[in-house]
């Protein structure tokens, strides 16, 4: 049987799901139609339903729950991997005076879990512009000479500094302090029309992906390489040790309270709600 399934081509996801689409470990009568796209577009698949399975930001979770669970695995959560606040020249965002709505912010989608901790951090910001997370840096440097500040993820966090890019919060920080829980960044989100024992098969089938890419570690499976042609192998490595971790292959019960943290925080942004809090498979 045949699924569609969607992640990005970043380094962790590529990591991920390089023995499952590759077929370096036994995936039975599974078959899966792949497709690659940034996280604000699968994020706006998984609103339209469009893939059977899919990585998607835990931001955009209230807006799928209707007809997605999610899966245990293939997920990226954990300490010290939010976003980053960055800026074109030094400024201090403790100092008094300072206002947010001084500057426009590009952040990389609506319905990211980035903009959902920035919003959590700047609840009063209003001049947002919501950009792919990979033009960001580019946004800054070409509007130095303007008050424009940026949010960056992925392996942008390791990466900003040597454009000569400045870090003015880390906001995963103000998570991370308000609540003890790791920051669950994304998961990878299943139709509820399949079938339960499908949806375990397939959960164990990404679990044991995984499995098979540590056990090769720190050698890069080229589908890695492909889809990351323009990062220098250490960058893929430090993308990987960050975001690929033991919440990656289970999610437990940690991960599990802050993501219902999470479905918190929108109930009480949006009280006219009602969220399934039956989340996982």
């Amino acid at each position: 049987m045949k699924f569609t399934l969607g992640f990005s081509p970043c380094p962790n996801d590529t990591f991920i799901f390089d023995a499952l689409v590759n077929k370096k470990t036994d995936t039975g009568n599974f078959e899966f139609d792949v497709v690659l796209e940034d996280v604000q577009t699968l994020n706006q698949w998984a609103i339209a339903g469009r893939l059977d399975i899919s990585k998607i930001s835990y931001g955009v979770l209230p807006l799928v729950l209707s007809h997605y669970k999610m899966l245990h695995s293939g997920g990226a959560l954990g300490k010290g991997v939010g976003p980053l606040l960055i800026s074109g020249n030094p400024a201090d965002i403790t100092v008094p005076g300072f206002d947010i709505n001084d500057y426009t912010i590009a952040v990389p989608g609506v319905n990211t879990t980035a903009h959902l901790l920035f919003s959590q951090v700047f609840p009063q910001a209003k001049n947002k512009v919501f950009t792919i997370f990979h033009e960001i840096e580019d946004f800054l440097l070409n509007t130095r000479d303007q008050k424009t500040l940026g949010v960056i993820i992925h392996e942008n966090r390791f990466t900003y500094q040597n454009k000569g890019l400045f870090k003015l919060a880390d906001l995963g920080d103000y998570w991370e302090k308000q609540t003890g829980y790791p920051i669950p960044l994304g998961g990878i989100a299943v139709k509820k029309n399949i079938s339960a024992g499908i949806q375990s098969d397939i959960d164990k089938l990404i679990q044991q992906s995984i499995q098979h890419a540590f056990k090769n570690y720190p050698v890069l499976p080229p589908y890695v390489k492909q889809h990351s042609q323009e990062m220098e192998e250490s960058v893929m490595r430090q993308h990987i040790d960050l975001y690929v971790n033991d919440y990656s292959i289970n999610i437990g019960d940690d991960g599990k309270e802050a993501v219902n943290e999470f479905l918190n925080i929108y109930e009480r942004n949006n009280p006219a709600s009602s969220i399934d809090r039956n989340v996982f498979i």
